[in-house]
């Protein structure tokens, strides 16, 4: 039997292990809680990232060259205190590195890399952003897809003002044929071309639905595309190439258009590098491609070394799209 004494120590001992239970829970407690928070900043983080990526490396279309030097400052430290604010843990892997190793797989051939993604996760990517289908997009692919679109309209609203019955077009890089087609379907005889044979099957398939009849479609490079032509566009494809192959390819277009040559490309300004270095340092494999800037005065100055002079231009802004557009005529 318990004496007074040794039932007090008892519940005394009882109480203190009572305490200790609690304080052990309550730091387990605290630990999880710890951890769900870290949880919750890395995914914050992630989001923050991949919405950065998906607007930043995405082929094609790069910020206004002729922005507002003091909004743009803004928006960036804007993004950057976003960024610290979600806690972003951005990816230790470099880019770059991972360029170098998708550059290899494909022999040392960057452009040769650049195809393997287009017939791989690329085409099909590019397939979905350029489709009809808007409960398959998020919200910054759908801009993409509405910004390309005005980017598009431009350009046929350019060629139809001038007359487009019977006039030959070479649409080079035409993707699923989002231009391709309307320009066939307003009379014109459109030669289109891409490097994806996947996109290339897209856009035959959208151009027998469509009706239109004067477009043909093949698997080939910029480099090795050629004929005679009234017009040559190119829209959205020099981001995958450094300026000296931009210079390359804008003599090489040239040389195939007897009259106009229209072309777009991701102008280089400090806004978009920064956002674009940002994009870049997200994980994913879609980021692995190469993503090249162009200043307007070297793009201008390739076009007027090939004997055109630009005699309209556009810029093409949305949330997410920003791309720079020129027609330039034999001068």
């Amino acid at each position: 039997m318990l004496t007074s004494k040794s039932a007090t120590n008892t519940h005394k001992l009882n109480r203190a292990h009572a305490r200790r239970c609690v304080a052990t829970a309550g730091a387990s407690q605290k630990r999880t809680a710890k951890a769900h928070a870290v949880a919750s900043a890395q995914a914050a983080a992630a989001s923050v990232a991949s919405t950065l990526a998906a607007s930043l490396a995405v082929a094609g279309p790069a910020l206004a060259a002729d922005g507002d030097a003091g909004s743009a400052v803004g928006s960036v430290v804007g993004v950057l205190a976003l960024a610290a604010g979600a806690g972003v843990f951005f990816s230790a892997a470099d880019p770059e590195k991972r360029r170098e190793e998708m550059t290899a797989a494909a022999g040392g051939d960057e452009m040769a890399s650049v195809k393997t993604y287009f017939e791989t996760e690329g085409a099909s990517r590019w397939k979905k952003i350029y489709g009809d289908d808007e409960e398959e997009v998020n919200k910054v692919q759908l801009d993409i897809r509405m910004g390309h679109a005005q980017t598009v309209d431009k350009i046929v609203n350019w060629l139809d003002s001038d007359g487009l019955d019977g006039r030959t077009v070479a649409d080079c890089g035409c993707g699923t044929g989002l231009l391709s087609i309307p320009l066939s379907l307003k009379g014109a005889n459109v030669s289109a071309s891409d490097i994806s044979g996947p996109l290339v099957e897209e856009a035959r398939s959208r151009a027998s639905a469509a009706g239109a009849k004067s477009a043909t479609f093949e698997v080939s490079d910029l480099e090795s595309v050629d004929g005679k032509f009234n017009t040559v566009t190119c829209v959205d494809v020099m981001i995958h190439y450094p300026q000296n192959k931009v210079d390359a390819m804008i003599e090489h277009l040239a040389s195939m258009s007897e009259e106009k040559l229209i072309v777009s490309f991701a102008p280089n300004t400090p806004y978009y590098s920064v956002l674009k270095r940002i994009g870049e340092l997200a994980p994913g494999p879609s980021k692995a491609t190469r993503a090249y800037l162009h200043k307007e005065e070297d793009v201008r100055a390739a076009l007027k070394r090939a004997g055109f002079r630009v005699t309209r231009d556009e810029m093409t802004a949305t949330n997410f799209y920003f791309s720079r557009l020129l027609e330039a005529e034999r001068a």
